[in-house]
């Protein structure tokens, strides 16, 4: 995450600009079925070590320190992260062109702990008409960015038929170059939360491709 500390840096002068609060390392699961439609999408949530810490301490989790639950704290923590408000979209984004793939609630709700980190799981099931996998972009993101959302666990895909997946990183040097320059423009008294603060948090999103063959 050393690129979201370099915009940090960047963003100084300007502390109440949308920065990162949270900070999760993201995988995918995509489900499609023999049709080559994507049926489900399985999220996995790894959240920073301090974040955890904080929900650890706040449910009375984890008392002997050693960074391991046991399976009744598991099932207790299971679902802290899935209670949505209406409207969330779970910070995960699926369109086919320019069409918004609509998504259900979280799923099978699941809670852990790695090298003391939570790390938990959901499963989300595509609503509506069959989807064919064939070119959908996929991107997990917090549009205010007050969570920061990176793409290093495993993205996979799980069905009967053989799919493509692709990712393209963004430009975290254009976009910072960017937001510099948008800043320069701003008089020193400019008050943000007056405004409307500009939501980047998509900027910095990698995008998954996914192509599964239809048939």
């Amino acid at each position: 995450m050393r690129w979201i500390a370099t915009l940090l840096t960047c963003c100084l002068p300007f502390p109440v600009l949308a920065h990162p609060h949270v900070f999760i390392d993201t995988g995918l699961e995509f489900v499609v079925d023999e049709a080559g439609n994507l049926t489900h999408v399985r999220v996995t949530w790894a959240y920073d070590e301090f974040y955890s810490l904080l929900v650890l301490e706040d449910m009375r989790l984890d008392q002997d320190g050693d960074g391991v639950l046991t399976e009744e704290e598991e099932k207790f923590l299971s679902g802290f992260d899935a209670q949505w408000v209406e409207g969330y979209n779970g910070d995960l984004v699926i369109r086919m062109g320019e069409t918004v793939i609509p998504l259900s609630g979280p799923l099978e709700p699941q809670a852990t702990t790695e090298d003391a980190r939570i790390v938990t799981t959901h499963l989300r099931s595509v609503e509506g008409t069959p989807v064919p996998a064939s070119d959908l972009s996929i991107k997990a993101f917090d549009e205010s960015f007050y969570t920061a959302y990176e793409v290093t666990r495993p993205v996979t895909v799980s069905g009967p038929v053989i799919c493509q997946i692709d990712r393209s990183d963004p430009d975290i040097d254009a976009e910072l170059a960017q937001m510099q320059a948008f800043l320069r423009t701003l008089d020193a008294d400019y008050d943000l939360e007056e405004n409307d603060i500009p939501l980047v948090g998509e900027k910095f999103a990698t995008e998954i491709r996914l192509s599964c063959p239809n048939t």
